[in-house]
């Protein structure tokens, strides 16, 4: 079993932690942002998990706590196939809460900046 602290150094239930319910789903996001070596990326990933608050997202890359990052979702072209540039959802902007490793792969914990409405 986890255990969380918070910052007061109190034992926090993880189910009373949550703002709003979250619900297990792979969605395709883009992520951008900076790395710890302040090289800009985007990378098509996933989420594993999101709620009306924030995300879980894996990536390959090395970020920090409370960096902020963003996200889009590719969205079918509606029309055309000839597009290069693909489109895409408007960006959420989210800050890293906490990162965990599975395996190869680096878990981010994510705060959107402006729930989802």
């Amino acid at each position: 079993m986890e255990i969380q602290i918070d910052k007061k150094g109190e034992r926090v239930d993880p189910a009373q932690r949550r703002r709003s319910p979250r619900i297990r789903l792979q969605v395709p996001v883009f992520l951008r942002g900076v790395d710890t070596s302040g090289v800009d990326f985007i990378e098509l990933t996933k989420t594993l998990n999101i709620s009306a608050t924030g995300a879980c997202i894996v990536s390959t890359h090395f970020l920090r706590p409370d960096q902020v990052v963003s996200i889009t979702v590719p969205a079918p072209s509606p029309t055309s196939s000839s597009s290069v540039v693909p489109n895409e959802t408007p960006p959420i902007s989210a800050k890293i809460i906490r990162q965990s490793l599975a395996g190869d792969l680096r878990l981010f914990a994510l705060e959107f900046l402006r729930p989802l409405e």
